[in-house]
């Protein structure tokens, strides 16, 4: 089946995490151990176990994943209210990020039971007996549930994420034709969450050198902007072996937006757009 968007893939991934074998050279510090059990409180009848990824690097102990149950009578029905529950009547140390609670900030990203997603838009009830909450794959972690995306919003920058233009400013706003307005669609919605760059194995091996395809999707909504007059810049800084045609097009991006959009195929234009102008 083609993956035109995340949509189209199962909830339920089939594949989660497996255990790295000893041998593979990981840093002892970095294993996860056991933590501690949370008890749901007495009486309650509706019981739902999350096991959570701790980590404090202030401690200088071991990651570890502690699980907590929490009784869904009183909780609403997302996992982003489970984790405030959590931390408001449980454990006030577990850190996490979240903002608006609607899937238009993106702060909350984080992988659930295998799958990078929005904690506000994943419902409780599509997780597993014992849902699995993590970081962000392949991002340093500050603390928890709070990786740390400053060489992601430093990657952002770098392709100049604003209109640019050479002509001179117009009396009024520079306008669109409504056709050339709808390009945008399926682009601009892009939220930086980054739950797809995350998802990526060709950014997990060339991560410094390769944007990822958040960045690239954000590339290919100014290229495609028919206000933006410096597309031959744009397209210079991007084609590189390394910036733009690390993707090996195995679509992770397209799975895990949880926002519905394809970064693979905004990548696809752009290589596109690359040839056509050396034609």
């Amino acid at each position: 089946m083609l993956v035109t968007r995340s949509s189209d893939t199962q909830r339920h991934p089939l594949l989660k995490r497996f255990p790295i074998p000893r041998r593979a050279g990981v840093d002892p510090a970095s294993r996860i151990t056991s933590g501690k059990t949370w008890t749901a409180p007495a009486g309650a009848t509706r019981v739902k176990r999350f096991e959570i990824y701790r980590y404090d690097p202030d401690s200088k102990n071991n990651p570890r994943l502690d699980i907590y149950e929490v009784d869904l009578d009183s909780c609403g029905p997302m996992v982003l209210d489970a984790l405030i529950k959590i931390k408001n009547e449980i454990d006030p140390t577990l850190t996490f990020r979240r903002s608006c609670r609607e899937g238009v900030c993106g702060s909350c990203a984080m992988n659930i039971d295998g799958t990078n997603w929005l904690a506000c838009t994943r419902f409780i009830s599509e997780t597993t007996s014992t849902a699995s909450i993590y970081p962000l794959n392949n991002l340093p972690v500050i603390k928890d549930l709070v990786p740390d995306l400053t060489h992601l919003y430093a990657q952002y920058a770098s392709i100049e994420p604003w209109l640019q233009t050479t002509t001179p400013s117009p009396v009024t706003e520079r306008l669109q034709s409504p056709a050339d307005r709808a390009q945008l669609d399926g682009y601009y919605e892009c939220i930086l969450c980054f739950c797809c760059t995350s998802g990526c194995p060709s950014h997990w091996w060339n991560g410094n050198r390769f944007l990822g395809p958040a960045v690239l999707l954000q590339a290919w909504r100014w290229l495609t902007d028919s206000r933006d007059e410096a597309t031959g810049k744009r397209l210079d800084d991007l084609e590189d072996p390394f910036r733009l045609y690390r993707c090996h097009t195995i679509l992770n991006c397209t799975r895990t937006c949880p926002k519905g959009l394809n970064p693979g195929r905004a990548i696809a234009e752009i290589k596109k757009m690359v040839a056509q102008r050396q034609l």
